[in-house]
């Protein structure tokens, strides 16, 4: 099969042929019909995931068919069309036994962890836990899309942020995490404040919903501006960029008992990020993670696509061939572009 593979850390990635997965006894092989090019890929290529091992091939975002299923695989056959989170979960330890497959003890991440879907084929484990079946109606590229960053806002919003109506929340960074937050928070009935650093990305905010947008580099003070806006502050807040200055503006801007909840990654030089402790513990604030959503949680998310209250199609911004990836991949440190790109040409 054709696929994307780096051979050291940030050295340019080439498209060439390595040879087709086969699906383990309790997993399957997934003819990829679309995959999402994602900032976590780029931390992978830049060498800031210590799961990966060279030679790689990144892609964590898929959608496609089933091809070849393992004979252990009793809910799966040739010919489905499926998704899979990107925390492929064992399905046996306790924190799946629990429900919380997206913190698995014995996790996989494809892309990460195992091969991903920067390919024209990709091979997932345990595929009767973790495989997630499309609605016909929805095309390959918006299944694709929901893999990471909008399954994360869901369950960030929804479960961990747990936003009810008539709340004021708070989004920093408008790329695909963000927007999906903004649409998801907005179905929820939430008020929404987007903050960013273009005025692009913020013009995209409000049509998904963000009642006010701040752009930051225009604004002295953020946090201010987000109290003065919510009248007191936010009552769940997200950092969905990953950086120690939205990271703090997105606790420092909670009202009393309110929510922060930390969805862009923090790695490399930013895994140690400042936290204003003392109004966490004055105002008592909490922080939460948010890491993926499982797999049986689609079915509430699934249904609010159906019915049209969230449109994750809406955030599809460019697409790519696989021949483009490697150059759209090394692009993505930028910030740069609206939307989620996505691979759909093989």
């Amino acid at each position: 099969m054709r696929a994307v593979v780096f051979e050291k850390f940030g050295e340019t990635p080439v498209v060439r042929t390595v040879p087709d997965p086969v699906p383990s006894p309790d997993g399957v092989v997934i003819k990829v019909a679309a995959t999402g090019l994602c900032r976590s890929d780029w931390h992978g290529w830049m060498g800031h995931d210590p799961d990966i091992r060279l030679p790689h091939v990144p892609g964590h975002e898929l959608a496609g068919i089933v091809v070849a299923a393992g004979r252990q695989v009793h809910n799966w056959k040739a010919g489905a069309r499926v998704t899979v989170p990107f925390v492929a979960a064992c399905g046996h330890c306790f924190e799946c036994a629990s429900g919380n497959h997206q913190v698995c003890e014995h996790q996989f991440q494809p892309g990460f962890s195992a091969w991903g879907s920067y390919a024209e084929y990709v091979a997932i484990d345990h595929a009767d836990t973790n495989l997630v079946a499309i609605p016909e109606e929805m095309d390959f590229a918006t299944a694709a899309s929901l893999g990471c960053r909008f399954v994360t806002s869901f369950r960030a919003v929804v479960d961990q942020g747990r936003v009810t109506p008539g709340e004021w929340v708070a989004v920093h960074g408008c790329g695909g995490v963000g927007l999906s937050a903004i649409m998801i928070a907005n179905a929820m009935g939430a008020n929404v404040v987007a903050i960013d650093l273009t005025n692009e990305k913020l013009e995209l905010a409000k049509k998904l919903g963000a009642v006010a947008t701040i752009n930051a580099a225009e604004t002295p003070n953020v946090v201010k501006a987000v109290k003065q806006i919510t009248n007191g502050g936010a009552h769940m807040s997200m950092d969905a960029l990953g950086h120690p200055t939205t990271s703090y503006n997105s606790i420092s801007n909670l009202r009393r008992r309110g929510r922060h909840v930390q969805v862009g990654l923090m790695l490399g030089d930013h895994a140690k990020a400042a936290v204003p402790m003392a109004k966490v513990i004055a105002h008592e604030l909490e922080i939460r993670g948010s890491h993926g959503m499982q797999a049986f949680r689609y079915g509430a998310m699934m249904e609010m696509i159906k019915t049209g209250k969230l449109r994750p199609d809406l955030l599809i911004g460019k697409t790519y061939s696989l021949d483009e990836a490697p150059a759209a991949l090394m692009a993505m440190g930028s910030f740069e572009g609206t939307g989620i790109g996505v691979v759909t040409r093989f």
